[in-house]
């Protein structure tokens, strides 16, 4: 359960990005998700910002000096029928990998969609939500479990506490951390050569779960309107 709020892991056989006829093809299949851009250039956008924005997003993760390992994996999800998304998890040997599915690809109106996206999930290794997303879901199954076991509950009953628990504590940050990582990815994708402020307009396509009981983003126009004040300070430094 902890997993899924995690968004889960990478699964196996997932191409890595490169220049090559073969990263072309995948990238080109037909999309079912009406992308404005012709396919060509939505892979001739993607292959591009990887390139410029993963050698930024590197130098902002060694400069923190949170995460252990900095050495970014961009991934393409190529399973058939995922809708558009991105996520951000860690290999077996403690990676960080970044995966689009090839439908949020597709749906990219500009690159400066794209770099801002990449630089939110960079920016979620970055600063480490991921363990602290994991400690703060093992605290709240702790906390829950005794409460439930004090009050006589039976096993099944401390479990289903732990879990509901785990959920809890992981959503009272979540917003939080989807603030930080829109902040990181604003000035990685600033200082990769995008414009983060015009890389936001795909919220504009997104259902906005602000107002959503334990929700675990924030509302679309909260975020907009924070990557418009970091861009604005950065323009002004």
């Amino acid at each position: 359960m902890v997993a899924a709020l995690l968004a889960g892991c990478v699964q196996p056989g997932i191409p890595t990005i490169s220049q090559t006829d073969n990263a072309a093809q995948v990238l080109t299949q037909p999309s079912q998700t009406g992308g404005a851009l012709e396919s060509r250039a939505a892979a001739v956008n993607f292959l591009t910002v990887v390139q410029r924005v993963e050698p930024v997003a590197e130098a902002y993760c060694r400069a923190q000096r949170v995460a252990h390992r900095c050495d970014f994996q961009i991934v393409i999800d190529d399973r058939p029928g995922q809708p558009p998304n991105a996520f951000q998890t860690v290999d077996r040997a403690g990676r960080p990998i970044i995966a689009f599915s090839l439908a949020l690809i597709a749906d990219a109106r500009n690159a400066d969609e794209i770099a801002f996206v990449l630089g939110h999930e960079a920016g979620h290794h970055i600063l480490g939500h991921i363990p602290k997303q994991e400690q703060t879901a093992l605290s709240g199954a702790m906390m829950a479990g005794i409460l439930a076991a004090a009050s006589g509950a039976g096993r099944d009953e401390v479990a289903q506490a732990q879990e509901m628990g785990a959920g809890l504590a992981t959503r009272q940050f979540s917003k939080e951390y989807e603030l930080q990582a829109d902040a990181m990815g604003a000035e990685i994708a600033f200082h990769a050569g995008y414009d983060p402020v015009k890389g936001t307009g795909f919220f504009d396509r997104l259902p906005d779960s602000g107002d959503q009981f334990l929700g675990t983003h924030p509302g679309n126009r909260q975020r907009k309107a924070l990557v418009a004040a970091v861009v604005a300070k950065l323009r002004g430094a």
